[in-house]
């Protein structure tokens, strides 16, 4: 995976089942998550685009949960 970023390779390496998901999985998502929002706000080109069922679920799943 040459000259991808970081943050996308540890989101595809765990979506793939080649690391396990954990805390750094879940920060890259965030990340991910932040970027595309900002791109959504710079340019209605990007208002469409999403995470795939399968990154949501991951962002689902890394969001923390309330308690108490």
């Amino acid at each position: 995976m040459i000259g991808m970023d970081r943050h996308c390779q540890i989101v595809g390496e765990s979506l793939a089942g080649a690391r396990p998901v954990d805390e750094q999985t879940g920060a890259s998502i965030a990340v991910l998550g932040e970027r595309l929002e900002r791109l959504k706000q710079s340019s209605r080109l990007f208002a469409g685009i999403k995470f795939s069922p399968y990154a949501e679920r991951l962002r689902q799943r890394a969001e923390p949960v309330a308690v108490g």
